[in-house]
């Protein structure tokens, strides 16, 4: 063998090797549940120990909600489970849509959402999980008033667009999240939604079994959101028997690995299932550790 044609063969096997690495590549996750999930433990403190004991690594909280969050900064530092978010847990309700025709209701919401940013501050928290508005009649002024696609970006961009710089005073990102509320069910809209903003301080909250519904892949999601996603959440979705357990639904979780590796998501995968106990959970974490290659 010649050098010419040594050098040729030298290169095609790092070549191949290095598209066998990317192929073997998988995304760098760490898991997490909802607190609400956890259904045992008297204080903050026993709920964070019982999850760190079964394998999780953080948590997160609603906004506003009765949590004792001097008591949470001091479990979270006692057992090494992270916050790691915070959920807007009012964004659903007729009170405070930021997408309701009357702009009293879209101001309670606006609140909603500030107070959700300075209680992520005060736990380290990283982001804030949002749903922008509701495609859906509201009752305004003692009628039903249809709220249309566009609407429904226009209201709830305008409001988001005043909590950016709260967001960014305290380094905490808004993370739009797609769930069935008619708005939006297409990754294209998705994409244009957060663009929009044109801020560092808001991205995309990905629910890869929310999406399974609409019929593009939770892969081609991924792949057309790319760095715009900041976290990801699950449970299990099939089209012929809708929530089933973690695992048993129609996600395709092999590709969606691949495509996590491809756009670089290094971070929280969080699950959105029932609450229970530590049997319940133990069940949860196994899933999880499955279809997330985590063991």
């Amino acid at each position: 063998m010649n050098r010419r044609t040594f050098l040729s063969a030298s290169a095609a096997t790092i070549l191949a090797g290095n598209l066998l690495a990317d192929t073997d590549k998988k995304p760098r996750l760490k898991k997490a549940v909802k607190y609400g999930m956890i259904g045992e433990g008297k204080t903050i403190e026993d709920k964070l120990e019982l999850i760190k004991k079964i394998g999780f690594e953080g948590v997160e909280i609603d906004s506003p909600s009765k949590l004792n969050l001097e008591e949470a900064n001091a479990a979270q530092k006692a057992t090494g489970i992270k916050i790691h978010g915070v959920i807007d847990s009012v964004h659903w309700n007729a009170t405070h849509t930021l997408s309701h025709p009357d702009e009293k209701v879209r101001a309670k919401g606006l609140e909603a959402l500030l107070g959700a940013i300075k209680d992520a501050e005060t736990v380290g928290a990283d982001t804030v999980l949002l749903v922008p508005g509701q495609v859906r009649e509201e009752t305004f002024n003692g009628k039903k008033e249809q709220v249309t696609y566009e609407q429904c970006r226009e209201r709830s961009q305008a409001e988001v667009k005043k909590a950016l710089p709260a967001a960014g005073r305290a380094k905490v990102k808004i993370a739009i999240e797609v769930v069935w509320n008619n708005f939006i069910t297409k990754p294209e809209q998705f994409v244009e939604y957060i663009d929009s903003f044109k801020s560092p301080w808001l991205g995309g909250y990905f629910d890869c079994s929310n999406m399974v519904k609409y019929g593009v892949p939770p892969a081609d999601w991924i792949r057309k959101l790319g760095k715009r996603m900041l976290k990801f959440d699950f449970k299990g979705y099939s089209k012929t028997r809708q929530w089933v357990k973690i695992g048993e639904g129609d996600e395709d979780w092999p590709e969606i690995l691949k495509a996590l590796a491809e756009v670089g998501y290094n971070g929280w995968a969080t699950a959105e299932v029932e609450s229970g106990g530590e049997k319940h959970l133990r069940d949860v974490s196994d899933r999880m550790d499955k279809i997330l290659a985590l063991k």
